[in-house]
């Protein structure tokens, strides 16, 4: 990977935290191998959110997977994004679709999934999932099926 040619500013560098939801420090580098599908999957067991309205803290494992097309996230830069949800208030449904959404925006995948598996809070879990396939493609039809057959 070529660092310069690809524009990243965060891998190699001081680390610097956000203090609220930040999509812009999200970073892309070039696929190398666009000609075949294949998974990427990032597991990410150290999420925090806070609850829109009490404002406690809610804790997750965030499990990210994707069939890139000619970019893919670049892992620094998505584990200062995830970082940024900190200090931010949003439900555990909205967190999986913000972050499904902003990872479409940056690179366009062929196909996304992103599940939250939510720590228990007053005795229940929530565990939102969330798919996308590129419209009028095969991976379409994919997210259409792994909605249909979902489980946990």
């Amino acid at each position: 990977m070529n660092r310069e040619k690809d524009n990243l500013q965060a891998l190699g560098h001081k680390t610097e935290y956000s203090t609220d939801y930040a999509p812009e420090v999200l970073e892309t580098f070039e696929n190398m191998h666009p000609e075949g599908d294949y998974w990427v999957e990032f597991l990410c067991p150290e999420f925090t959110t806070l609850c829109p309205i009490t404002g406690q803290p809610d804790f997750a494992e965030i499990v990210i997977r994707y069939i890139p097309d000619h970019k893919m996230v670049e892992s620094k830069s998505l584990k200062l994004y995830l970082f940024s949800f900190r200090n931010h208030g949003d439900f555990h449904e909205d967190c999986v679709n913000i972050i499904m959404k902003d990872l479409i925006k940056t690179m366009q995948p062929r196909y996304i999934e992103v599940v939250g598996l939510f720590t228990p809070r007053g005795g229940i879990a929530i565990h939102p999932y969330v798919n996308y396939g590129i419209p009028g493609t095969k991976y379409e039809e994919m997210a259409k099926h792994r909605m249909m057959n979902y489980k946990l």
